[in-house]
């Protein structure tokens, strides 16, 4: 599940960097998926370890990063949606492809990772 998280991580800054300079590098919170990648590319790496014990730790703090960012990306996209709403102004479409990108990714990742947790626990491995 290690690897796993690596390209998920690759997957994020790659989305995030994307998102900055595709709007002309003016909106430094297009970075946030970057800031999410590389907190999961740190926790990935260190949970590719021969102990079982350091790999749980870090993969739990992997999933909990996730589930916080996508917390995060969910309140927002309802936050933005009831504020252009209310106003009646239209939301700028990167900004909500990369909130929803960022969404469906972290989305994927803690699916990913509860099921696997699921798996080694009925394996008898927890």
């Amino acid at each position: 599940m290690a690897k796993v998280t690596l390209v998920f991580a690759v997957l994020l800054v790659a989305l995030g960097l994307l998102g900055y300079l595709g709007t002309g590098s003016q909106h430094p919170t297009a970075l946030i998926p970057t800031w999410i990648g590389m907190a999961l590319g740190v926790g990935g790496y260190l949970s590719i370890s021969p102990k079982e014990s350091r790999r749980k730790l870090f993969m739990h703090t992997n999933v909990t990063v996730a589930l916080l960012g996508f917390i995060g990306v969910a309140v927002e996209l309802v936050r933005s949606s009831i504020h252009a709403s209310s106003a009646g102004v239209a939301t700028n479409p990167a900004a909500l492809a990369s909130k929803i990108a960022m969404a469906a990714l972290l989305l994927i990742y803690i699916v990913l990772c509860v099921r696997s947790f699921v798996a080694a626990r009925r394996a008898g491995k927890v």
